[in-house]
């Protein structure tokens, strides 16, 4: 469909990334190299208590984004994610996780990162813990990445750090408003694709990365 590269920046515990999920699945299956670049949105300093304030603001853009892409936000991930206090919204550990799952294979970050968001969204499981991505990894057929990421080597967190560096620098060169972000790169030039076009038809996203 293009020559170009199309880059996804994204966090894992992004709702409107796990939104955008079904128009990456079309791209790949279209035939598209999409690579998966985290931006460590809700990571580091990024990270933050689940309080009830932040609970019910999420919750509200959750069903605003169910309805706009169809992705099923359970009562489940209510109950057992959002109103359970004392927890963190920090993606760290599910981030490495996917990067555990693409270290020998890139194009497995996706199938990692659909399986850590059906895991949160859907079935309102820990996804915040390295022992809960582990299972999380472990139950969708990634054992060894589930294992890396329980014992982390130096190459995997190595590799981490180079994938949420290089999300981040793209992120901040294209003066992105947050994620998810999409870009099409032709000759190491990158253009930003209006996150937009993730949620309208497949034809307009395709259109959108072919004039880019």
């Amino acid at each position: 469909m293009t020559d170009a590269t199309v880059t996804y920046l994204f966090d894992p515990l992004c709702g409107w990334c796990y939104g955008a999920t079904p128009m990456l699945d079309r791209l790949a299956a279209s035939g598209v190299a999409v690579e998966l670049l985290p931006t460590g949105l809700f990571s580091g300093a990024g990270a933050r208590p689940l309080d009830a304030g932040f609970a019910a603001h999420a919750w509200a853009n959750d069903q605003r984004i169910e309805r706009l892409s169809g992705q099923r936000f359970s009562q489940a991930y209510l109950d057992n994610v959002l109103n359970v206090r004392g927890t963190l919204l920090d993606s760290s550990a599910a981030t490495l996780g996917i990067s555990a799952a693409g270290l020998d294979d890139p194009y497995r970050r996706l199938p990692a990162l659909k399986a850590i968001q059906q895991a949160r969204y859907v079935d309102g499981r820990d996804i915040v813990t390295v022992d809960g991505v582990a299972q999380v990894l472990s139950d969708a057929g990634l054992a060894d990445a589930a294992e890396a990421l329980k014992a982390p080597t130096d190459a995997l967190l190595a590799t981490n750090r180079d994938l949420v560096g290089r999300g981040r620098a793209l992120f901040q060169r294209l003066h992105a408003n947050g994620v998810p972000s999409l870009a099409v790169i032709r000759n190491a030039a990158p253009r930003l694709i209006s996150s937009n076009a993730l949620f309208g038809s497949y034809d307009n996203l395709v259109a959108h990365i072919q004039a880019a």
